[in-house]
């Protein structure tokens, strides 16, 4: 790809994270390019392989094989021009931005000094405008320009902060905490983007550390304030150790390869406003089961104004949290119905984490891994078999006639 624009007589470049990871050790997962050609000018170069996309940022994605590579055109500092061309809102937030400059002052304009590095090809050398190699060598996270407008421009970047120096074990500068009465800025950021900023935050094997740094710099609030009402009330250390619980398998998973899903993350970080409420609830009089469904609905719909939840995952959070009362049933033919259910494998993983914390006793969760072993229970996700005849069309059972 940096070979096609330098054959179009363009300078491209491979900068920001592919180019930090690279440097500190770490396999990019992604990898992002900067060039002086403008988007326009992308799109001629690759053709149909390219779009464009954005309209604070405009850029090209740009399909390479199986991966979509992010291409940039360098933007202009605005210090450098004397006048400041963007589009700002009443808070700093920048909504538009779309004057193209050089490559210096593109790195002037990034946010961390770590993410300011390019590699060109054509001369084999990482370029740096802002010292961002010292910065590598001294595992330091350092802002690029002053932290108030840095932040204002884009809130996101105080998570971001979080993220990257848990991920890659980085010390945050002092002068690049995020400033607490700087966070509410948070809540004017899109939530379908806080939902991806989230997926990045705690979907990885450095998720404990994340979590760990957001609830230190007063960060998870904005993003999940019904959570830390609980976390923070005098009941709150065992809903704190699920949440941690939950992330830390989640983690582990990753680790070893195996599947995770975002519906389990946030099952157990809304989990404890939701018991807190249905206990309210039901103290007022409302019977459990409604309760519970009440519940969960006024924290979901409150939840999706901070962080969007896609239905694909919120769906399966909230069977979670509703066969959580069914682990109670144990006789008859209730157990194999339950286990029977699609849902019933993280249901009873989140079980195991309520028993662990001790929210439920811990021989509810021993009796329901040992009915597992029955071999007269179904496989978790079957179908249990039914002992009852065919209905008509009418509604009701055919009777069974004897074979002749």
């Amino acid at each position: 790809m940096l070979e096609d624009l330098q054959a179009a007589g363009y300078r491209a470049c491979l900068v920001g994270g592919a180019v930090r990871d690279l440097l500190l050790g770490v396999m990019p997962k992604d990898f992002d390019v900067a060039t002086d050609a403008e988007p326009e000018e992308v799109v001629a170069v690759f053709g149909r392989k390219a779009r464009l996309i954005g309209r604070r940022f405009r850029i090209a994605h740009v399909r390479f094989g199986r991966e979509v590579i992010e291409v940039s055109t360098f933007r202009a500092d605005p210090a450098a021009a004397g006048a400041d061309t963007r589009e700002l809102d009443d808070a700093g937030r920048v909504l538009r931005d779309n004057v193209f400059g050089s490559i210096a002052e593109d790195a002037r304009r990034r946010d961390f000094a770590i993410n300011g590095l390019y590699y060109d090809i054509a001369d084999d050398c990482v370029h740096d405008y802002v010292g961002g190699m010292a910065d590598v060598e001294a595992r330091r996270l350092h802002l690029i320009g002053d932290a108030d407008t840095r932040y204002r421009e884009d809130p996101v970047r105080m998570i971001r902060a979080v993220r990257i120096a848990a991920k890659l074990g980085l010390t945050i500068d002092d002068a690049a905490v995020p400033p607490r009465e700087l966070t509410p800025l948070l809540a004017d950021v899109p939530p379908a983007r806080l939902f991806d900023e989230v997926l990045k935050l705690l979907m990885n094997s450095a998720g404990p550390s994340v979590y760990r740094m957001l609830r230190e710099h007063d960060l998870l609030e904005p993003l999940f304030d019904q959570t830390v009402a609980v976390l923070d009330s005098p009941a709150g250390a065992a809903s704190e150790a699920l949440i941690e619980k939950a992330i830390g398998n989640t983690a582990s998973r990753i680790e070893a390869g195996k599947p995770v899903t975002p519906a389990f993350i946030f099952a157990a970080l809304l989990w404890p406003a939701v018991r807190e409420m249905a206990a309210s609830l039901e103290q007022d009089g409302m019977p459990g089961a409604p309760a519970l469904a009440s519940a969960q609905a006024r924290v979901v719909a409150h939840q999706v104004q901070l962080v969007a939840i896609p239905k694909r995952f919120s769906i399966p959070m909230r069977e979670i949290w509703q066969l959580q009362p069914r682990f109670h049933k144990r006789r008859g033919k209730q157990p194999a119905r339950l286990i029977a259910h699609p849902r019933f494998r993280a249901a009873y993983d989140f079980l195991l984490l309520r028993a662990e914390v001790g929210e439920v006793d811990a021989e509810l969760a021993h009796w329901w891994t040992e009915i597992q072993n029955d071999d007269s229970m179904p496989a978790p996700g079957s179908d249990a078999p039914s002992r009852r005849g065919p209905r008509n069309r009418r509604g009701g059972r055919r009777r069974q006639r004897d074979s002749v």
